[in-house]
């Protein structure tokens, strides 16, 4: 029995924004269905929303200010909802709606309950429906997507695959609509820095293009999940990718799974701030995954307090990795540079001899 997050986005589920697409939605519930059937876990990620709030608002075109994204997302949750649903229903399932920020990954408590949650509903035999809570989101409406929302969920559950359905039959060299010469990629390391060349922008109705996509393969991986990326026209994908098909590209995870609280930090998309370190304190972060001490810190940015995620960046501004801090900005800012030994003698107390804890830090950047 596999564990698989299905993500489809808005141009497939609203037909490039011409509203929800109902006879394609009862098709990718009977796959689902037929999946579940044979004992497969699945939890859908489903995009729509905004654009089908657009579509009943009678608007042309996505508009730009964030209160009327988030009432075009209110809008069409509804009909989001009740599409999925109703499709389900057909086929004697049951479908829960669950509704996420970012908050609910950053927030170790929230993030934990959010795990609960869907293990309990998929124990059911329930089909989980994710989306972003883009109603009352702010930074997320504009920044967030949701293949980043479907990597998270995918660590989230631990899934074996994540299965990306496009309007696109997976990755190319180069976009197929303005190079003849580009080629299909079948299969790839998620890490692999030639990808990044290969991606390009998203469309108007969606946030997200293959750049998303792929970005959402490295943060599925970091837990050991496969990702698959296909076209959602193409006939009975969900079926046959879960039957072990090879359809569109496929991007398997090149590390081994991280320890679940680890795959907590790597999959955290805000930080309170950041820690610029020294190139001696960089090298021990990439090459050992050591804890990171004051002395290997040169300068503090941003506010944070402690318990909080901070990024550890070398001196040319690249993630090197992230964790939970066990000090605040301004006490980090009075003890950088220095020896632990003087971390009481400076603050008058000392939580720990570390600014953060290699149980607590997780490398992030590349190599």
């Amino acid at each position: 029995m596999s564990r698989i997050v299905v993500k489809i986005g808005s141009s497939l589920i609203t037909s490039d924004g011409r509203g929800l697409d109902t006879d394609a939605i009862d098709g990718w519930t009977s796959q689902i269905a037929r999946n579940v059937g044979r004992g497969h876990r699945v939890v859908l990620v489903s995009s729509g929303a905004i654009a089908e709030g657009i579509r009943r608002l009678g608007w042309s075109r996505r508009p730009d200010a964030l209160h009327e994204l988030q009432a075009a997302a209110a809008m069409g949750q509804m009909g989001l909802a009740q599409a999925w649903e109703s499709g389900f229903r057909r086929h004697d399932l049951h479908a829960a709606q669950l509704l996420f920020t970012h908050d609910d990954f950053s927030n170790r408590r929230r993030y934990l309950n959010a795990r609960t949650s869907l293990r309990t509903l998929l124990g059911l035999g329930v089909v989980p429906i994710v989306n972003e809570n883009d109603s009352v989101a702010t930074d997320e409406i504009r920044l967030g997507d949701n293949d980043t929302l479907a990597g998270l969920v995918s660590n989230l559950m631990e899934a074996d695959e994540l299965h990306l359905l496009t309007d696109r039959n997976g990755l190319f060299t180069a976009d197929p609509a303005h190079d003849a010469e580009a080629r299909p990629v079948p299969r790839a390391a998620a890490g692999d820095p030639a990808l990044d060349r290969m991606a390009g922008p998203g469309g108007m109705w969606g946030r997200g293009g293959m750049v998303t996509k792929l970005a959402a393969a490295r943060l599925a991986a970091r837990s050991g999940t496969a990702t698959v990326i296909a076209s959602g026209h193409e006939s009975e994908v969900l079926t046959r990718l879960a039957s072990g098909e090879e359809i569109g590209t496929r991007l398997d995870p090149d590390t081994a799974p991280l320890a679940a609280r680890k795959r907590w930090l790597a999959g955290q998309v805000q930080v309170s701030g950041s820690l610029v370190v020294d190139d001696g304190a960089a090298r021990v972060l990439r090459e050992s995954g050591r804890s990171l001490l004051p002395v290997g810190v040169t300068r503090v940015e941003g506010r944070f307090a402690r318990g909080e995620i901070v990024s550890c960046v070398d001196a040319g501004g690249r993630e090197i990795a992230r964790g939970l801090v066990n000090y605040g900005a301004d006490e980090s800012r009075s003890i950088m540079g220095r020896p632990s030994s003087s971390i009481a003698d400076r603050l008058g107390y000392a939580h720990e001899p570390e600014l953060i804890h290699r149980d607590n830090l997780v490398l992030v950047g590349p190599g």
